[in-house]
């Protein structure tokens, strides 16, 4: 049976990436599959790229009537409904966490006896992810921090919406002038600053001039919450979540005059009980991205798909890692596992509702 690749058109406000480029897809096409492509006006690649690349144009939002063989191919979530689900999805999920709306989530697929196959858990045999958005989430989520330190500094007003960008250099032409109207340069702290994440924010703060200090697992190791962290005006978490992870900062922590101002959590677990940045409690929206914390004088930035402020880059990269792995399903070999992790990744979830 031919497979069949299903690229829905993104339903999340502000939302330009694609888990699939033209380029990609012809490699696809290559093989025997055939590629679906939901026309978009809001996705980095043009329809008549894809159109160009082999792909068949169907109109948004239809993947509900594709073939119930098609693999439906996305990065967000699914628009809110309540009908059963009965394709195999491979997206970011974000529902074996115990997010909020997982439960709900994970009965739709349950009572459609569809499959979630989640981008965030696929995995190598060593438990690695194999593809992820995690460089350019540091990179933008430091890009937003910092434009945010600057703007509290020179206004009272609220931060404005942050929209994308064509590419990385159109927007580092607007953030670099930012530092002349500074007193001084801030201090910033990367926490997870040697994952993907980090990384990036890391790279953020050299690419317009300042030199990020470093902590990853030796720095916190021990435990917070750290004091140490109110010595910066910036901080940006990139750390992994792991249960049973000890808040960084806390209220307590932090004292009633507290030197930090911008907090910007990439990692943007809210709704977890281990967040270790516990001075907020919901995900921030690129149209309002920094929002006041529960601590007179520190914003926070934290919003959940960051990587779309630069979806050009972003996608490119994302979509190179993941490509790989959707040639071994359209061969249907899955030699490293891939793809059999991830199922098993879902029925341990649904075995839970």
């Amino acid at each position: 049976m031919q497979t069949i690749f299903w690229l829905r058109d993104e339903v999340k406000r502000g939302e330009r990436r694609a888990a699939l480029t033209p380029a990609g897809a012809s490699a696809l096409i290559l093989t025997g599959a055939v590629v679906m492509v939901e026309k978009s006006s809001t996705r980095i690649f043009a329809d008549a790229e894809y159109l160009a690349a082999g792909c068949e144009l169907v109109e948004g939002h239809s993947w509900v009537t594709a073939p119930k063989n098609a693999y439906i191919l996305g990065l967000k979530e699914l628009p809110e409904d309540d009908f059963p689900l009965q394709h195999k999805h491979i997206y970011f999920a974000h529902a074996y966490k115990g997010q909020d709306e997982a439960p709900q989530v994970l009965a739709r697929f349950d009572q459609g006896k569809g499959e979630i196959l989640d981008l965030e858990f696929l995995q190598d045999i060593s438990g690695r992810r194999v593809c992820a958005f995690g460089y350019w989430a540091g990179y933008v989520g430091a890009a937003i921090g910092f434009a945010g330190y600057c703007h509290r500094l020179n206004s009272d007003s609220t931060f404005p919406a942050v929209n994308s960008y064509p590419n990385r250099d159109v927007y580092l032409a607007e953030l670099k002038p930012l530092m002349t109207q500074l007193p001084q340069k801030p201090t910033a702290l990367v926490i997870g600053a040697y994952g993907r994440s980090g990384r990036g924010a890391v790279d953020l703060f050299a690419d317009i001039g300042i030199e990020a200090v470093q902590w990853d697992i030796n720095e916190t190791k021990a435990g917070g919450p750290f004091t140490d962290i109110n010595n910066f005006d910036i901080l940006v978490n990139c750390a992994y979540l792991a249960p049973g992870t000890a808040p960084f900062i806390t209220p307590e922590s932090l004292g009633t005059s507290p030197r930090l101002s911008m907090v910007s959590d990439v990692s943007c677990d809210p709704n977890n009980p281990d967040n270790p940045i516990r001075i907020y409690t919901a995900c921030t929206k690129l149209t309002q991205p920094i929002v006041q914390s529960q601590i007179a004088g520190i914003e926070v930035q934290a919003v959940d798909h960051l990587p779309t402020v630069l979806p050009k880059e972003s996608s490119e990269d994302f979509a190179e890692q993941l490509l790989p792995h959707l040639l071994t399903l359209s061969d249907n070999s899955d030699p490293d596992g891939v793809w059999l992790r991830a199922n098993g990744f879902f029925n341990t979830a649904v075995s839970a509702l």
